[in-house]
């Protein structure tokens, strides 16, 4: 339950876990990374208790590593794993589905009740909550096409809903090497996934 890897950048180090999308975080350092990563666990449950699976992760046990780049450093998830690259199968690839939907929903919730003007901060600056709503739709649509789903800029809330569906129905096939383009279905599922939890919580933190 607590598999994780390292993604290895010159100043910050992410730690996420390899089966549970979205629980990934990030901190100077190995050990402050894992550390982190483990104090969020108590809110990744929410997540999870939304798609109806059980979390009760255990010590964490680093699986694999990978180098990063400046992508890492900059704050996001940037380098594929090699673990991502392993066969996916049906059931697996629903089960992490239906986890990337639990986080949609979380993050559309917590957007509803929230204000528009967010606590300024070093953490998302002083963007507002329409913005960075609109900051995760976008980055969502741009992730979409890496799994073959292209959609044109939303003109509703229709059609961003419209693009959620279609990606998740690709996403819920099963997969196996090779990879011909784009980025493979665990990884995309973990970057979608990682990008809502992470605005989710920033949008929670920043409205307190």
């Amino acid at each position: 339950m607590t598999r994780i890897y390292l993604e290895e950048g010159p100043k910050k180090v992410f730690a996420c876990s390899i089966d549970w999308p979205g629980w990934c975080r990030v901190a100077k350092g190995e050990e402050a990374a894992v550390g982190l990563l483990m104090e969020y666990a108590p809110r990744y449950r929410a997540v999870a208790g939304r798609a109806g699976l059980p979390f009760a992760p255990g010590d964490p046990v680093v699986v694999a590593r990978v180098p990063g780049d400046a992508t890492t450093d900059f704050g996001a998830p940037g380098v594929v794993p090699d673990l991502d690259l392993e066969p996916i199968d049906a059931g697996e690839a629903e089960r992490q589905v239906r986890l990337l939907r639990a986080a949609w929903e979380l993050f559309d919730d917590v957007a509803a009740v929230s204000p528009e003007e967010l606590r300024k901060g070093p953490r998302g600056g002083g963007r507002d909550l329409s913005k960075v709503v609109d900051h995760v739709q976008e980055a969502e649509r741009s992730y979409a096409r890496k799994s073959g789903v292209r959609h044109r800029p939303y003109a509703s809330r229709e059609d961003r809903d419209a693009m959620r569906a279609e990606l998740a129905r690709v996403l819920a096939r099963p997969w196996e090497p090779p990879l011909e383009q784009g980025w493979p279905p665990r990884y995309a599922l973990r970057r979608a996934a990682w990008h809502v939890v992470d605005h989710l919580w920033e949008i929670e933190d920043r409205s307190r």
